[in-house]
């Protein structure tokens, strides 16, 4: 961001900008595809991993669409106290999303343990689970590109989420094949719970960099005149 908002933007920057923006929308449609099917899917078949791979999905849905909010208001020249204040906001809803999922996984696995159900075979489920495994890699790259670029630290931090969702893709394909595959009703319970620590891990890691976003030190640092006599 320029270090005085009122002078005319970069416009490589803005271009930059409008790059990762576009980046952000791919993944925010991406990852409402992998809810709908992965959640649906779980339900029908009793799958508490492909369940928790798709709360983690919906979190990162969430990630996507405060990102576009975020870089629009930049596009947008909003001035750099409005522009902390919407990085706060957006990681203040990311930390507020996580717990939640958690808190959903844990129930749901914890479930599963305990009435020993084992999961159904679904088609759907392994087919976006698949398709995941060649598509997260290119949105993880451009989030990481263009947030290098732009010195974008939450398109960064967005880029390794979307690495630690393969991870969670590997871990949920892993449980499935063995419930089915091997007939370890556990092994799909057990599954989901190793993508707890990690979504814990995110949340803990919102919450700690919305405190650090101070948008009146963001303010002082880069006056702007004409921001006071605008709306947050």
């Amino acid at each position: 961001m320029p270090d005085d908002p009122t002078d005319a933007p970069d416009p490589d920057r803005q271009k930059l900008l409008r790059r990762g923006r576009w980046t952000e929308v791919a993944s925010l449609v991406y990852n409402l595809t992998e809810v709908v099917v992965s959640v649906t899917a779980g339900l029908l078949a009793g799958s508490s991993a492909l369940i928790s791979w798709g709360l983690d999905s919906a979190v990162e849905s969430v990630s996507a669409g405060t990102l576009i909010w975020r870089l629009t208001g930049e596009i947008d020249g909003i001035g750099p106290r409005r522009v902390a204040h919407r990085k706060k906001v957006a990681l203040t809803v990311l930390a507020v999303a996580f717990a939640v999922a958690v808190a959903f996984i844990l129930y749901e696995a914890a479930s599963k343990l305990i009435s020993q159900e084992p999961p159904g075979f679904s088609g759907w489920g392994i087919g976006i689970l698949v398709l995941s495994l060649v598509v997260n890699p290119f949105l993880a790259w451009g989030k990481h590109h263009y947030g290098k670029k732009l010195d974008a630290k939450a398109l960064r931090y967005d880029a390794i989420d979307t690495l630690i969702c393969q991870y969670q893709t590997i871990v949920a394909l892993t449980g499935l094949g063995l419930s089915l595959g091997l007939g370890w009703w556990w092994a799909d319970p057990v599954a989901a719970l190793l993508i707890v620590p990690y979504v814990a891990w995110e949340g803990f890691e919102a919450a700690r960099d919305a405190l650090k976003v101070d948008p009146e030190q963001e303010a002082n640092d880069h006056p702007n005149p004409q921001e006071s006599n605008q709306g947050s």
